[in-house]
């Protein structure tokens, strides 16, 4: 009877914990993040459709940015390279992307999120990749142009 009781404590305990975890991580965001954040979502729906073109116009000319599985950073141009590229290998199934700050200085800003995407490579192989990504965003009219970015797949698949 006692270790049922003590289970109670132990589960009521974590229960708590993972309640008050969830809460920390909730946020209300600002009509600026939430219009960044749309900007996010709208870069990665043109990259899921494999629409090169769409895909390139979200980013900066003088864009610099570095994946973790490159060597050095790349900039727009190398960008058109390996975006085209995986575009023709590859098609994105599904994608869910998780943010975790929106951070806006004046013109600039700052997101990180997770993302986890289902891909079929040209052999028909269906992979799940999840990573991490810092993006810098750049107030130009009424949208958000990618400067900077830095991150990548962290998964083993």
């Amino acid at each position: 009877m006692k270790y049922i009781s003590n289970l109670s404590v132990v589960v009521a305990v974590l229960c708590l914990a993972l309640l008050t975890s969830t809460l920390l991580f909730a946020q209300e965001w600002s009509t600026a993040q939430k219009d960044v954040w749309k900007t996010v979502e709208a870069h990665w729906k043109v990259d899921a459709q494999g629409d090169l073109e769409g895909f390139l116009s979200y980013i900066h000319p003088d864009f610099r940015g570095w994946s973790y599985q490159d060597p050095l950073p790349g900039d727009k141009a190398s960008v058109k390279r390996w975006a085209g590229h995986r575009m023709q290998r590859e098609k994105t199934l599904l994608h869910e992307l998780k943010p975790v700050s929106i951070q806006i200085y004046g013109d600039v800003a700052v997101v990180l999120y997770y993302y986890t995407e289902v891909v079929k490579d040209a052999e028909g192989k269906e992979m799940t990749r999840s990573g991490r990504w810092t993006d810098v965003w750049l107030k130009q009219g009424d949208g958000w142009v990618a400067i900077s970015w830095h991150g990548g797949q962290t998964s083993e698949d």
